[in-house]
């Protein structure tokens, strides 16, 4: 009669050792393989961000990981959503989203936003943002959290020369997306005339400008149009403007992020528009 062979057991591997226990870090990466995100969907993470996804009610909210700490902070608003929510570890949303990814407990997928038409701002009394190329998701995702802090209605890129909307510009953006419309067009030259013809003001944001900012006299519609860094504005984009104008900055360096340009010239437009009611 042949022997039988006798079983390895859980706990030894194919030569007869013992196998090593596994260590804490390596149990949480098991446990992750058996979470796969799905593909199509786009990830959000990070308190302000998820948190104004849930708000809004802009997109469709397909599953939130949150660790239990954080959905106790959100539980009204993932309450009110009626999203499917499973609790996670921080270090598996980390083995999910990489190590510098700064989600605070917090990763909703859902589905991506639509993005609209220039035309959608013919009927427009408010400002709308132009960006010419401005690639960097980290200022683009600034940019639009400045637009929704000064309440502008779009901001416009084009389909090519711009960022991908990525977990991290998102982030940058902290909630800002859910509330600025973004609107992607083949070519800015065409939209800026587009733009004329609805009656838009547009600005362009030039450190070489002719005028300061704060000098002119602004009305609604508002297009306020801003260049890349290092590049500035092309030179189409320069001529579909109403007019240039420069920041006039005290210090010795005339020229910011384009992020930082922004904050500023809304700052100066809002407080002209309000001056002029």
């Amino acid at each position: 009669m042949p022997k039988q062979r006798r079983s390895r057991g859980p706990d030894r591997d194919r030569g007869g050792k013992r196998e090593a226990p596994q260590k804490p870090r390596q149990r949480a990466r098991q446990a992750h393989t058996d979470w796969r995100a799905d593909s199509n969907l786009a990830l959000i993470y990070g308190f302000h961000s998820v948190r104004e996804a849930l708000r809004t009610g802009r997109r469709q909210l397909v599953r939130l990981h949150a660790t239990k700490e954080a959905a106790e902070r959100l539980s009204s608003e993932i309450a009110a959503a009626h999203v499917p929510l499973n609790i996670m570890s921080a270090q598996e949303l980390s083995a999910r989203l990489g190590a510098q990814a700064v989600h605070q407990g917090l990763l909703v997928e859902a589905n991506a936003l639509e993005a609209g038409d220039i035309s959608d701002v013919a009927e427009s009394r408010g400002t709308v943002l132009v960006l010419d190329q401005v690639t960097d998701p980290h200022n683009f995702g600034a940019i639009l959290r400045t637009a929704a802090a000064f309440g502008v209605e779009a901001l416009i890129t084009t389909h090519r020369h711009s960022p991908e909307v990525s977990g991290v510009l998102v982030k940058a953006a902290s909630g800002g997306l859910e509330h600025v419309q973004l609107i992607n067009v083949t070519n800015l030259a065409r939209a800026l005339h587009t733009l004329g013809d609805y009656g838009f003001y547009r600005v362009g944001l030039d450190s070489e400008g002719p005028a300061p900012l704060d000098s002119l006299p602004v009305s609604t519609p508002l297009a306020l149009v801003l260049g890349a860094e290092g590049h500035g504005l092309r030179r189409l984009t320069r001529e579909k403007c109403d007019v240039l104008a420069r920041l006039d900055l005290p210090g010795p360096i005339k020229s910011l992020n384009v992020s930082n340009a922004c904050a500023i010239a809304l700052a100066l437009v809002t407080r002209a528009l309000k001056s002029a009611e």
